[in-house]
């Protein structure tokens, strides 16, 4: 492995201080509140825009959330990062809880609230959590608090755009709460962290780290939690709207997050003039145009070149889009866990010129390969000098972003690592995982010669090609010959010999000399110790 090319000492310092992150399309800021119980919210006439007053202020209903974070070490998945201080915001809503984002307390081994205009701070727990819609509740070890602090209204209705909007909560630059105000600038159907949609409101209030979790007013109501802004830009803040609040708690009822059910396939829109003679339909017809069907199964309802014209009852023009008011289009998937029965959509196709109506399966989630933690910590699986873990999108993350990420992300792409030729691919089995080294080689002499094998995926040991960690754990315990050979994935990466017996008597010491406890995660550890199959 000498001569190949081989990352460079650069990308594996980068894994080793990459600090913990969750991909998404906007940057977390922090806020939090949320309010009382009200039926589902529907699109309706917008809200009143008078500041109107009400009898227990929105301040003493609006709280600071502490939390002491230990996040992941990536490079190093047998210890956590040092603990990190954060601050964001909460509500109060109705059962004597407190509503906020979930980045603000994911991964927090101590969650505290402080009420407004209090000194005082009272322990918290996490009794409910969604990473996908960024939404957390929290219960209190003392509840005395809501004996004078009241659950705020949400609102019923989404709010129109121009309405005046306040946003509530405690942003970096100070201790006391904030209130900044704006207009409603813009409402849509978008994702949030894959595979979640939902609807979005945008306001250009002043929102900034430590908001997450704060209401957002619009007169005596809150109409959404604020949770994100858009990179560096100004005045664009995105606030999760109280419909997607109350879906959250109905589900979150039982202290158990579904999801909300959403379609996978791929598809495009129907505007180019070419398309309707292509497809011999008149051109008052509309509709999207099923592009890749989510599965290639022969009984699946979709298929290429289908024209989605309806959901539901539904119609669906050119770009997707449906009409929910006369100021208010968003795409059609926003109706899919409305009008869903029993894990099916209803939606009306055109097939070869034909009308047909077709029941989709929709899910909550879909198998991905490389998929995130959703607030685990990553399994591991130590061997000799050299670590295991399966790869995630924070490892990804982790190691293109920073000064040497785009040179990561080229030398990943270039020499067909699966961690960029695959990325975003379903499972092609049940349990299939890439297995990548997610650090470089422990010091030891049997690793001479070698170069770092950090960010590299697991193609076979010993010949057998590896299906998952769980599988690695297995192939490496039942391994009888001589050596152990390790091959990988893609380009330029070589192949790792090592003599078998020397690998399993030197991994203690290696453990002991690097101040590592465990060899693995309790799951692959009772891999590794259970006996051989026969």
């Amino acid at each position: 492995m000498k001569s190949t090319p081989r990352f460079s000492t650069a990308f594996s310092c980068l894994l080793l201080a990459a600090a913990f992150a969750i991909p998404g399309i906007v940057s977390r800021a922090a806020a939090a509140d949320a309010g009382a119980a009200n039926p589902e919210p529907t699109v309706k006439p917008n809200l009143p825009v008078s500041a109107a007053t009400t009898s227990t202020p929105v301040e003493n209903s609006v709280v600071k959330v502490f939390s002491t974070m230990r996040y992941p070490d990536l490079a190093k998945p047998w210890t956590k990062q040092a603990p990190t201080e954060v601050s964001g915001t909460g509500m109060i809503i109705e059962g004597k809880r407190i509503l906020t984002n979930a980045h603000v307390v994911r991964y927090a081994s101590q969650v505290q609230v402080q009420p407004n205009q209090s000194g005082d701070k009272i322990s918290a727990t996490v009794e409910a959590i969604a990473y996908g819609i960024d939404l957390a509740v929290l219960k209190l070890d003392d509840e005395s608090l809501f004996d004078t602090r009241p659950p705020l209204t949400r609102a019923s209705t989404v709010p129109d755009v121009k309405d005046t909007v306040m946003a509530y909560g405690y942003p970096t630059g100070g201790t006391s709460l904030s209130i900044t105000k704006g207009i409603v600038s813009r409402i849509e159907f978008a994702s949030y962290t894959y595979p979640v949609s939902g609807l979005l409101i945008q306001i250009d209030a002043a929102i900034n780290p430590g908001n997450s979790g704060g209401p957002a007013m619009v007169g005596d109501k809150v109409i959404g939690l604020a949770f994100s802004i858009l990179g560096r830009t100004q005045n664009i803040g995105y606030i999760i709207p109280c419909e997607e609040i109350e879906v959250f708690l109905r589900d979150v009822a039982d202290h158990k997050y579904d999801g909300k059910p959403a379609m996978f396939d791929e598809l495009q829109t129907f505007q180019n003039p070419a398309l309707h003679p292509f497809l011999k339909l008149d051109h008052s017809v509309e509709g999207m145009v099923v592009h890749t069907p989510d599965s290639t199964d022969p009984a699946y309802p979709l298929k290429e070149w289908d024209l989605i014209t309806k959901i539901g009852d539904t119609r669906v023009d050119n770009e997707g889009m449906i009409k929910l008011s006369a100021n208010l289009r968003i795409r059609f998937q926003y109706l899919i866990p409305k009008v869903a029965k029993d894990g099916k959509a209803p939606l009306t196709v055109v097939r070869g010129g034909k009308e047909i109506l077709v029941d989709l399966p929709v899910s909550p989630t879909r198998p991905r390969l490389i998929d995130n933690l959703q607030g685990a910590y990553p399994a591991y699986f130590i061997y000799g000098p050299i670590v295991f873990s399966p790869a995630t999108e924070e490892i990804i993350a982790a190691m293109t972003t920073g000064t040497n990420g785009p040179s990561v992300t080229n030398r990943l792409t270039i020499y067909g690592n699966p961690l960029m030729s695959r990325r975003g691919d379903k499972t092609a089995f049940e349990g299939e995982q890439l297995v990548v080294v997610p650090s470089p080689f422990f010091p030891h002499k049997l690793s001479k010669g070698y170069s770092s094998p950090a960010g590299h995926v697991v193609k076979s040991i010993n010949g057998i090609a590896i299906k998952n960690l769980r599988h690695l754990v297995e192939v490496l315990r039942d391994a009888t010959d001589e050596f152990v050979t390790i091959k990988f994935a893609g380009r330029a990466s070589g192949t790792l010999v090592f003599p078998r017996k020397e690998m399993v008597a030197a991994t203690d010491e290696i453990l002991t000399d690097n101040g590592v406890r465990s060899q693995g995660s309790d799951d692959m550890l009772a891999i590794w110790r259970a006996k051989p199959a026969q």
